[in-house]
């Protein structure tokens, strides 16, 4: 695949970034919203002057990292054995002092209390992100999760992420920040994709040239609604879409009885031949440029909704269940007038309003739908860049680096 050219962002606070250390603290650098903000954000760094670090167990983008000018330091940051939590502090704050550190970001629970006990150590500025929800009802659960709201700044991935803090953590009301996650808007772009790109991942999904694909891309697990798509496939199906590919595109991620569930439901319903499993997908640009329809029809709520977004990004038609932060990122009615329509919003665990949105995005004639494209590319670029993520987060590193100074 092509590589971008390294994007530049509008420098204010980040400018005082120069010479400063900041260690970025995630469990690892797999596939997800937060390991890929991780690497985004160390990127910015290392443009911006600043030395990168990112203490994590490792994963499939530590490569890009160092290629980006990041530093990984290597730490059992997945471990939530209270013991290894101890330790992790104690290797944190040792990091903190060779290095010089001047501000620690944590975006998990566990590693994050292990940065706060540093941090707290040091008097270094402590900042979080809400990648996720993180819910909790017992009391034992809300104390482990409060650990993301205790930073001297905390960044909520959406509007959504926001108000659950306020709700479960009152206290972190005045220092919470909403940034959203961004959009590489060079990566994601169609003009980008070469076709042979696309035409490359229909085969290694044995997806026909005539069939229309309707792309669910996310990890295998049953909230992300897989089995809801499968039964708006046998609607669609049964309504004489007989032109449809249903792709799921994600890593199981060791859930192999689910993965034995999707595979019975798809057989119980005879749709062997619509529904393809093809798991983990590396180029995700050509998957939603390959897609008739994107979908992101979770039954539990979404943080923030990178896949809606991406797929706008790339002029894709997108479905989303209308819950939690993916509602923030799609213009549809009733909130916007059709006029400006980006995609279409259902109900979540709906399948036949499912179908009848994924019906309905299937029967745009081409201009409708190249008009859609126009807005789904000018709403992101305005809202989700990766330029905006990017430099609002430098500036909050350096407002609170400058406030200790």
């Amino acid at each position: 695949m092509r590589q971008p050219a390294p994007f530049s962002f509008a420098r204010s606070q980040a400018a005082s970034l120069a010479g400063r250390t900041i260690l970025q603290v995630v469990p690892e650098l797999d596939a997800g919203g937060a390991e890929r903000t991780t690497v985004d954000i160390a990127d910015g760094l290392a443009q911006a002057g600043a030395r990168a670090l990112v203490a994590t167990e490792g994963g499939r983008l530590v490569a890009e990292l160092q290629a980006k000018g990041g530093i990984w330091i290597r730490l059992p940051a997945r471990s939530k054995n209270p013991f290894r939590m101890l330790a992790n502090a104690r290797r944190l704050r040792a990091v903190c002092l060779d290095e010089g550190v001047d501000l620690v970001h944590a975006r998990s629970r566990a590693p994050a209390w292990s940065a706060l006990m540093a941090t707290r150590a040091l008097g270094i500025p402590f900042v979080t992100t809400y990648h996720g929800s993180y819910a909790g009802r017992s009391a034992v659960k809300v104390l482990y999760n409060s650990v993301m709201a205790r930073g001297d700044a905390v960044i909520a991935n959406s509007h959504y992420t926001a108000d659950l803090i306020g709700r479960m953590h009152a206290f972190a009301r005045d220092r919470v920040r909403v940034i959203h996650r961004g959009t590489d808007l060079r990566a994601f772009a169609p003009a980008g994709v070469e076709p042979e790109r696309v035409e490359r991942l229909r085969k290694a999904w044995g997806v026909e040239p005539h069939r229309r694909i309707v792309l669910l891309a996310a990890r295998l697990t049953a909230w992300k609604g897989q089995k809801v798509l499968i039964e708006a496939a046998r609607l669609l199906r049964d309504r004489g879409h007989d032109d449809i590919a249903v792709v799921l595109a994600g890593d199981p991620q060791g859930r192999d009885n689910y993965v034995r569930e999707l595979d019975a439901l798809v057989e119980g319903l005879r749709l062997g031949g619509v529904v393809h499993r093809v798991g983990h997908c590396a180029d995700m640009p050509a998957a939603f440029l390959a897609a008739s329809v994107v979908t992101v029809p979770s039954t539990e709520p979404e943080a923030f909704g990178r896949s809606a977004v991406e797929a706008q990004a790339m002029g894709a038609p997108v479905v989303v269940s209308d819950l939690g932060a993916v509602p923030e990122t799609v213009l549809a009615p009733p909130e916007a007038q059709a006029s400006a329509r980006t995609g279409w919003r259902v109900p979540a665990g709906d399948a036949a309003a499912l179908a009848e949105a994924i019906s309905a995005a299937l029967g745009m004639g081409a201009s409708a739908r190249d008009a859609m494209a126009r807005r789904a590319r000018a709403h992101v670029e305005a809202h989700f860049s990766l330029e905006k993520m990017v430099g609002e987060t430098l500036d909050l590193y350096g407002a609170l680096i400058g406030r200790e100074d």
